[in-house]
């Protein structure tokens, strides 16, 4: 009997853009801004019903009240930037949407004291009230205040939609609304496919996901090929399984994993590209001489969110971790070196258990 991890259609399977949002409220002089992002997760109305996606907006000096995505960059977009983002959902609820906040994280002058803050949400159904699929288009969003769980909450006072007067009037009005530009895209086969290859609830970014096949297939592999018996639910010892979710928590280490990949997919010929079992054994390779060494290196600063000096300090460490790679074709002479300093070896750098969240909750 043949054993691999099978692609899965889901009820719900799209691609969407994040294009910009327009006139949000500038925050007080009193705290320094340190990131501006917007928040997506699958939402019924009451509950979420999936992960939440985060993807960091830019903004220029001269048009403050604007936020992008996606910018133009020198070698790859980092995937926190990434403005396209992929969506799957089994839920049958025919109130199902996607719930997007946009929120900024700050500094506050005075006290050094840190938060979020909200900036407005908005909540897009993708169903019509006969169950249709909304159409794939781009849609201008006006954002809410408050909670996904009040109604009529302006985000800007100042530009209240219930404004009375002309007609003129209430058009200019509605201008300086705060609103989110997104574009649902239609998938081709060759997406859907791809699409069909991740878990059946997921949002993550589209620059990301042939890294989370590769990880699924692995899962297969090792859970339908690897086990004693289909009954055993032993730890498995696989560093890949083992490290690979901490790397959605970690999206520089992420990039540096695309990075490598990218640069060793290059010198691959067409017929060893059409290889799939061989591309996974590179892959395992790439991935050994990329992200173990740096996830367990000293010199790494732990993640933090929307903190410059340390993801800065994080890009050096990375860069010239992979310049070193590049320079001696692998990892192997950075850690044998004296000045690659790693962390104590605990066995849960190797240790995949696979029913872990289960035997959480049954504690």
């Amino acid at each position: 009997m043949l054993r691999q991890a099978l692609a899965r259609p889901s009820h719900v399977s799209l691609i969407l853009t994040l294009w910009n949002c327009k006139m949000i409220p500038l925050p007080g002089m009193s705290i320094q801004v340190l990131s501006r992002h917007v928040r997506l997760c699958l939402f019924d109305g009451n509950k979420v019903l999936s992960n939440i996606h985060t993807v960091r907006a830019t903004w220029q000096p001269k048009k403050p009240r604007t936020w992008t995505f996606s910018p133009q960059v020198t070698g790859i977009l980092p995937c926190l930037l990434d403005g396209d983002c992929f969506l799957r959902s089994n839920s049958l609820s025919p109130d199902l949407g996607i719930l997007f906040e946009l929120g900024i994280s700050y500094i506050r002058n005075s006290t050094g004291e840190r938060g979020e803050l909200s900036c407005g949400w908005v909540f897009l159904k993708l169903f019509d009230a006969s169950g249709i699929p909304i159409p794939a288009k781009t849609y201008e969003l006006f954002l809410n205040g408050g909670t996904p769980y009040e109604k009529g909450v302006e985000v800007d006072h100042s530009v209240s939609r219930r404004a009375h007067g002309s007609v003129f009037h209430q058009m200019m009005m509605m201008r300086r609304q705060p609103q989110l530009l997104v574009k649902l895209r239609s998938l081709h086969r060759r997406s859907r496919n791809i699409l069909s290859l991740l878990p059946e609830i997921f949002i993550g970014s589209m620059c990301c996901i042939h890294l989370l096949i590769f990880y699924r297939q692995i899962l297969g592999d090792v859970l339908l090929k690897g086990r004693m018996s289909m009954q055993s639910a032993d730890f498995i010892s696989n560093p890949v399984l083992a490290t690979f979710p901490t790397l959605l928590e970690q999206p520089d280490v992420m990039d540096a994993l695309r990075s490598s990949w990218a640069e060793k997919e290059n010198t691959l010929k067409r017929s060893e590209k059409r290889d799939g079992e061989f591309l996974k054994a590179v892959f395992l390779l790439v991935y050994h001489d990329c992200v173990v060494p740096l996830l367990h290196s000293t010199l790494l600063p732990p993640f933090r969110w929307a903190e410059e000096e340390t993801e800065s300090a994080r890009w050096k460490v990375i860069a010239d971790f992979l310049k070193q790679n590049q320079e001696n074709k692998g990892a192997l002479q950075a850690l044998l070196s004296p000045d690659g300093v790693h962390s104590p070896f605990d066995i849960s750098e190797l240790t995949y258990d696979f029913l872990g969240e289960i035997r959480k909750k049954a504690v």
